[in-house]
């Protein structure tokens, strides 16, 4: 598909062929050039995410008259039985939303999204980030929450930049004599998923495909990688980790019960920082989290200072936007319901669930 719209001003907005390799490697070099770029922004991740669950994808762009980029804005085209259509950029992502070089362009791929929504009959467009306003948009920035600070120079002065209450649990589990693993090996993959899969079944939400993890590793290379908490053997703790610029990204982690006793978390991600400085990172990027969780509490403690997080959605008239939050009161016995669920049966039934999520 290559669908042209007509804006008033002179830049050239259309829907990228997502099969053109070279127009996709204009895009990733266009995301890596810019200040604002995330992984969620890049063709790596857009493909991952189609190619393990199944929604399709697009870019809209921005060009001046010489055919150069000056905007993006990617787009899963999400479908659910359970949770409805949206257009989300980007799908499965904390991230994402309008990349563009001033606010009349973001303005531009915003109207864009919208007609190409109507278009195609999605009731609604989310952006997860980009700080814009535009008629017709409601913007929240009273929610979520990023959390990213500074590496240390080594591993010591990593240790003593913690606050104190976390720093002592940080040497307690030292003392645990744990092996971390560091890796992508389909091993890695495997015991990665055990642990994430066993922790989110405890949170009570359903698990996603395991191709998911797979192609995110596979797609993104060396900017992608593994890091897993042994006991004796047995993976207790682990967390998918990207890497973007000069900041590591710990995306999907958790931990099995054994994990809390072992303080095998608190290993894991000041493992990662050691680990994300020798590759060259400068910076931390704990991610997002939900106002007022256990979540938010936990990176607080770890010295991180919350920066909220700006997210746009729009919707068709007489339309509600989709409520995908587990913390919902209406999802409440369910999420209890799910805790229960043997774990052979949650991973069985989970990724079902979580495609539809987008």
């Amino acid at each position: 598909m290559n669908m042209a719209f007509s804006p008033r001003q002179s830049s050239i907005i259309r829907v990228l062929q997502n099969t053109d390799a070279n127009e996709l490697a204009d895009v990733d070099a266009f995301v890596m050039s810019h200040a604002d770029g995330t992984p969620f922004h890049r063709p790596s991740w857009m493909t991952a995410i189609s190619s393990a669950t199944g929604h399709d994808y697009r870019y809209i762009v921005t060009e001046d008259g010489h055919g150069n980029l000056t905007g993006i804005l990617p787009l899963h085209m999400i479908h659910s039985a359970l949770f409805g259509r949206a257009l989300v950029s980007s799908g499965f992502a904390v991230g994402g939303g309008i990349l563009a070089a001033n606010d009349r362009l973001k303005s531009q791929l915003a109207e864009a999204a919208w007609q190409f929504a109507e278009t195609y009959s999605f009731p609604s467009v989310e952006l997860r980030g980009g700080d814009f306003e535009a008629a017709g948009w409601q913007t929240k920035s009273d929610i979520y929450a990023g959390f990213v600070c500074d590496l240390a120079d080594n591993d010591e002065e990593q240790l003593l930049a913690i606050p104190r209450k976390q720093r002592a649990e940080i040497r307690k589990g030292l003392k645990n004599e744990l092996d971390v693993r560091i890796g992508t090996t389909e091993q890695d993959i495997v015991d990665h998923y055990r642990v994430y899969s066993e922790s989110v079944r405890n949170l009570g939400t359903p698990v996603f495909p395991h191709a998911l993890f797979e192609e995110v590793i596979s797609n993104f290379g060396n900017n992608a990688d593994i890091l897993t908490v042994l006991s004796d053997g047995k993976p207790i703790a682990s967390v998918l980790s990207l890497y973007h610029q000069d900041t590591v990204m710990p995306y999907w982690g958790g931990g099995t019960w054994d994990a809390r006793r072992f303080r095998a978390n608190d290993i894991m991600y000041y493992t990662l920082m050691n680990h994300a400085r020798e590759r060259g990172c400068h910076r931390f990027d704990f991610g997002r989290s939900k106002l007022g969780t256990g979540a938010f509490s936990f990176k607080k403690n770890w010295g991180f200072e919350p920066q909220p997080l700006s997210y746009a959605i729009r919707t068709a008239q007489d339309e509600e936007a989709r409520d995908i939050n587990p913390m919902n009161p209406k999802y409440r016995l369910q999420v209890a319901l799910w805790q229960r669920l043997p774990l052979p049966i949650a991973n069985l039934l989970g990724p079902y669930i979580a495609k539809g999520l987008g």
